[in-house]
């Protein structure tokens, strides 16, 4: 059962204990000056440094050396005392009770935090959760300070949400063509994430999305140009550096080219070596020249880098012999989830985490089953399959980029310092302009836009209403009328579906007829889609219609009478607001398109180029 003589970690009615660092402990006080080693520029400091964590690592048995190369999730807002459904789950899941149990009994050396988990209600109730870790963690004999790490990508992928600053995601990145803002959403998200005491975020994409039909990256990706892509995987990774926070290029050797989800199938690249050298490898080059802390496998078969069948996860010739020998990476390779399907199908589950430790992986990600996979290296270890030297290898690798990141020292987060990060007026107006940046008008025949209240004065807003990404206020629809609202204009919204009943889409035209401009949100709109018949209908009323795509910028392919369209690349709030205010001719439109748009009769051809982007 877990200590709670150190007080509830749920931020709230917290004993002086909370509050109060407790000591270092021994192992800390062995590890004083790491940090400080690591930013000497010298083959003595590096030595030294690499000295002290051999001395770390010497001391734990082999149950300790296994649990630091598992990074897991687990359930509760707190790390002693979550909620009764959350012990339920973890006892289902995982064996255990609490974050408490879970690393008593397997010394995991990463937790992984996802709302839906219940890990992320509010920044102080987060720092609290991931002190209480620590305060386990170090309370175990050899305690060491557990890498907390979450997916904070920005976009459509978040993992904490409101009141914490939330960006653009990649590809609307990707359509600013600014570096300077893809490194302040690093250092703007790292210090954010720092403060609720998050070290690692497994961001930013490097994937070169080359397949409009991808199902998994696609705005994940900050685009199609490599080069463009990897200038502007740089300037993220060197923002989350220079905040305390790891960051993890991924999916390596490149997810962009797949029409499969490898959430729920296997993909396989059939691109030829020499065009992965000129595509694929680029941004994860410039990743690794960057000084990326991390790089994320994925679960993909790639032929031409390894024609054994297995996936890039479990791939000695590709984490190994491209990775580490020809693209010179040291650091630490860990696996994408290993509850994904990409990586069960050719193996059981007791196979997979060794076969990734023998292909050259260093820390093992969210197995489906805790306790199989711990099990299962561990047996791997005394059967002599692998030796406990390379254990010791990849857990160096973990403690070097604990100690870069400064978690050895100071594993800690910063509550005193949320009110003045979190969410704050500066970094929410840094996302706002920084998404003005991203807004890209894609046509704009006749003088559509922009819509003027004194001309257009009530407004119509219907479409597409995805569940919005975490921590967003949604729907879509929502968002862009209470935002063109407060730009002068009377808007309504009316949330029409992503596939509109033949009822619903008449509901839509007979309101349209009491607006003076009609604002169309659409959503992944495909050749059968019935959003098609809602946009042409409501072309039919003559009213000014704009078509706000608000996923991927292929919509305008499939509606080709439009007269007005812009991309926003996500759905988020400061995305939706930025296009309001483009709407609204608040503020011009500056974003140009990181992909190409193919003709929907004719994909050999392209309807718009990369870096097409209109103004006014």
């Amino acid at each position: 059962m877990p200590d709670t003589s150190t007080g509830s970690d749920t931020g709230t009615g917290s004993t002086r204990r909370d509050t109060a660092r407790p000591s270092r402990r021994a192992v800390l006080a062995a590890t004083a000056g790491v940090t400080a080693a690591l930013t000497v520029p010298t083959a003595a400091g590096a030595a030294d440094t690499d000295r002290r964590l051999r001395a770390l690592i010497s001391r734990m048995t082999l149950e300790e050396k296994v649990g630091q190369l598992f990074v897991t999730r687990v359930y509760g807002h707190s790390a002693t005392a979550p909620d009764q459904a959350d012990i339920d789950t973890n006892l289902k899941e995982l064996g255990v009770r609490t974050a408490a149990e879970l690393i008593a009994k397997y010394r995991v050396g990463g937790i992984i935090y996802f709302a839906w988990a219940h890990n992320t209600r509010d920044p102080h109730q987060i720092a609290a959760l991931s002190d209480g870790i620590q305060r386990v963690s170090l309370d175990q004999p050899r305690g060491l300070p557990v890498l907390i790490a979450t997916d904070q990508e920005h976009g459509a992928v978040c993992r904490i949400g409101k009141p914490a600053t939330l960006l653009p995601g990649a590809m609307a990145i990707g359509a600013g063509r600014s570096r300077s803002d893809a490194r302040a959403l690093g250092r703007i998200s790292g210090a954010e994430l720092r403060a609720m005491g998050v070290h690692q975020d497994y961001a930013p994409d490097a994937d070169v999305n080359v397949n409009p039909a991808n199902p998994v990256i696609g705005v994940r990706s900050f685009g199609a140009d490599p080069d463009a892509v990897a200038a502007l995987v740089a300037a993220e990774v060197k923002g989350y550096q220079s905040a305390g926070v790891a960051a993890t290029a991924k999916h390596f050797p490149g997810h962009g080219d797949t029409s499969v989800d490898s959430h729920y199938g296997f993909p396989v690249i059939t691109h030829s070596r020499e065009l992965w050298e000129r595509l694929d490898a680029v941004p994860f080059r410039a990743a690794i020249r960057a000084g990326v802390d991390s790089v994320m496998t994925g679960h993909i078969q790639f032929p031409a880098l390894d024609g054994s069948g297995d996936p890039a996860t479990l791939s000695r010739p590709v984490l190994t012999g491209i990775l580490r020998e020809e693209l010179g990476y040291d650091g630490v390779v860990i696996t994408d989830s290993l509850g994904m399907q990409g990586v069960r199908t050719k193996y059981g589950d007791d196979r997979v985490p060794v076969l990734a430790l023998k292909a050259g992986v260093d820390q093992l990600l969210n197995p489906p089953s805790l306790d199989v996979a711990w099990n299962a290296v561990l047996t791997a270890v005394r059967n002599g399959e692998l030796t406990e030297e390379r254990l010791d290898e990849s857990i160096l690798r973990i403690l070097r980029l604990k100690a870069r990141r400064g978690v050895l020292d100071h594993p800690w987060a910063r509550p005193d310092r949320i009110g003045r990060t979190v969410g704050t007026k500066a970094h929410l107006a840094a996302a706002d302009r920084i998404a003005e940046r991203t807004t890209t008008l894609l046509v704009n025949e006749g003088g559509t836009l922009p819509f003027d209240p004194r001309r257009e004065q009530r407004v119509l807003v219907v479409g597409a209403d995805p569940a919005s990404p975490s921590g967003t206020t949604g729907p879509p629809t929502g968002v862009l009328a209470a935002a063109l609202t407060e730009l002068g204009f009377a808007a309504t919204a009316l949330s029409t579906g992503t596939a509109p009943s033949a009822a619903t889409v008449d509901k839509a035209v007979t309101a349209a007829g009491n607006a003076d401009a009609v604002v169309v949100a659409t959503y992944n709109v495909t050749a059968g889609s019935s959003q098609r018949s809602l946009v042409d209908r409501l072309l039919a009323t003559g009213r000014p219609v704009a078509v706000v795509a608000v996923r991927n910028p292929y919509d305008i392919a499939q509606l080709p009478a439009v007269r007005a369209c812009l991309a926003t690349y996500c759905w988020t709030d400061v995305e939706l607001r930025a296009a309001a205010r483009v709407l609204a001719g608040r503020v011009a439109p500056r974003g140009r398109l990181p992909v190409p748009v193919r003709r929907a009769d004719d994909p050999a051809r392209e309807l718009y180029p990369i870096g097409h982007g209109l103004t006014y």
